[in-house]
């Protein structure tokens, strides 16, 4: 338990429907706790409903989480702590997805190891909604037949069964494991194990990270006959596959965990960000140095210290050194246009870049091109708000 509130602790994370944060309830635990362990020990323990939150999905629409008060969290984390050990030794090699020792980077590498060795056709399945449709028999069932104990069962019924709060209207809940607690990753590499063993007996070439699953096959016509054995086993577990963005066809530029493949002129397969993660990207960086919410430069790069590395750590097995240049010259560009837009008049711009340096020349021709922002940011203005510049204000490098 010492073990789970360290994690719970610094995982943060918002309150649940009681209304107390990680600081409010490492009080509250102090009296309540030896009441609380009484109850999970006796089988008498009743979750508290979950609070919904819907969050902006990067496609559209919004993923729905539902956030367990922090004691339910501390118990589910408590929970995952001793099943992990036991149950992820018996799940498929090929499973990716939030397992000890294990990464969406692994997930990356063996499907580029796949490409490589010439299964160029991409069954890529999204199923639809996967954590709001968990059957909770099926899923139950399944876990009994790797977990002895009948209390730890019941428990872990009672949280799939917890009801959910949205805007003060308690409902229950008859499918489903919400996104939001610790168990839940867990509880769906159980239940999805399953279609994993399949394709093993089946000898197929595949990645699964949480329900992100893609089969590399040799023709299309071995992947359509895949992709209805896969819709066969998911619908024997009650889950549909989207046909909207399932589809079988070339790996090269398929997008799987922000990553997608190219061939090289050599007919190596190289590993890149997917377009859409670039766009996403960009847009960020958008909303961290936009020129309307009144921030200096300073600001913006504390923003982006924030941001980039993570995004950068993440991207690290990108091989396009090219794509990490470019987006260090975007951006330095970007913040030189907003450097000159909050400057704004003439007379201003021009006394500013005298004192970092500019010849009375090059501050007359970018003063002269006040209002023009992002065109006057690419010439002269590169002179003077040089690269170093933007390293002493400590705004961080892709490349």
């Amino acid at each position: 338990m010492a073990r789970a509130w360290k994690r719970v602790k610094a995982n943060k994370g918002s309150a649940g429907v009681d209304g107390r944060t990680v600081q409010d309830t490492a009080q509250y635990l102090k009296q309540a706790w030896p009441d609380i362990r009484a109850r999970l020990q006796g089988g008498s323990y009743r979750p508290s409903p979950v609070r919904r939150v819907g969050i902006p999905k990067p496609g559209g629409g919004t993923r729905e989480l539902g956030i367990p008060t922090v004691v339910d969290r501390l118990i589910q984390q408590a929970l995952l702590q001793v099943l992990t050990p036991l149950i992820d030794p018996t799940f498929s090699e090929h499973s990716h997805g939030f397992r000890p020792g294990r990464s969406a980077h692994g997930a990356v590498l063996q499907a580029q190891q796949y490409v490589q060795a010439g299964y160029r056709v991409v069954v890529d399945v999204d199923l639809e909604k996967f954590f709001d449709r968990v059957n909770h028999d099926i899923l139950m069932d399944r876990l009994a037949k790797r977990i002895a104990d009948k209390r730890v069962l019941r428990l872990i019924r009672r949280y799939l069964q917890a009801g959910i709060l949205a805007h003060g209207v308690h409902s229950e809940r008859f499918e489903g494991t919400p996104q939001g607690g610790p168990l839940s990753p867990l509880l769906g590499n159980v239940l999805l194990d399953e279609v994993d063993r399949e394709l093993e007996r089946r000898g197929h070439k595949f990645v699964r990270y949480a329900d992100d699953c893609n089969v590399y096959v040799r023709s299309r016509k071995a992947g359509e006959r895949v992709l209805q054995a896969l819709r066969n086993g998911y619908a024997r577990l009650a889950l549909r596959v989207n046909e909207g963005k399932t589809a079988v066809g070339p790996v090269w530029g398929r997008k799987f965990l922000g990553y997608c493949l190219m061939a090289s002129p050599q007919g190596e397969v190289k590993r890149a960000v997917a377009p859409q993660a670039l766009d996403k990207l960009r847009d960020r960086i958008r909303q961290l140095t936009s020129r309307t919410r009144g921030r200096s430069l300073e600001q913006m790069a504390e923003d982006l210290r924030r941001y980039v590395p993570g995004w950068k750590a993440y991207f690290r097995l990108a091989q396009t050194p090219n794509v990490m240049r470019d987006l260090d010259g975007w951006l330095r560009h970007r913040l030189r246009a907003v450097q000159l837009r909050q400057w704004k008049r003439g007379t201003t711009m021009f006394r500013e870049l005298r004192k970092l340096g500019a010849s009375v020349d090059q501050a007359a021709i970018i003063a002269g091109g006040a209002r023009r922002w992002w065109r006057t940011s690419g010439g002269v203005a590169n002179l003077v708000l040089t690269v170093a510049h933007f390293d002493r204000l400590g705004v961080p490098k892709f490349s």
